[in-house]
């Protein structure tokens, strides 16, 4: 299912949501489509809707203030953009820079995106003593970046310039 950013009325990132419940918050009068897929319509019996693809609610909504995304290991692989930091090659899997039998945790400083093979070479090891070095080092997003992330490469690169501009 295709995903849709919400923008807070002041246009800040606030979230995505699956194609249908921006459907519905549209149809409710909760929030306008400020971008649509330009060929594809959803139709019912008495509405035609372009699918949203950027949605802008109509009403502010204050959000506390979050200095950081918080960690996942889905994030972890959309911020590497699905790539090994090792090798470069497809990730499906996160890796522990500092593995955690030596203290390391669940950080995204401590945290890349690797490939099975690298990731069952480098085991409990760390990349110096796995003589592994990684290509880019890891980073802490910001949750907006965090959000724009996680709508792929594919949505990120159809938003508008203005918006997709901090990933």
């Amino acid at each position: 299912m295709r995903d849709t950013l919400v923008l807070n009325a002041s246009f800040e990132p606030l979230s995505t949501v699956s194609m249908n419940r921006a459907v519905v918050l549209v149809l409710q009068d909760k929030a306008v489509v400020e971008q649509s897929h330009p060929e594809l319509l959803v139709r019912a019996a008495a509405v035609e809707l372009p699918v949203p693809r950027v949605i802008r609610l109509c009403r502010f909504v204050r959000v506390p203030f979050r200095k950081h995304a918080p960690w996942s290991r889905r994030g972890v692989l959309a911020r590497d953009q699905h790539r090994c930091a090792y090798c470069g090659r497809r990730a499906t899997t996160v890796d522990h820079v500092v593995p955690r039998s030596q203290g390391g945790g669940d950080t995204w400083l401590n945290t890349v995106a690797s490939c099975a093979e690298d990731n069952h070479r480098k085991a409990a090891r760390t990349p110096d003593e796995a003589g592994m070095p990684l290509l880019r080092k890891p980073f802490v997003p910001s949750p907006a970046d965090a959000m724009l992330l996680s709508l792929g490469a594919r949505q990120r690169e159809a938003l508008p310039e203005w918006l997709g501009r901090s990933a």
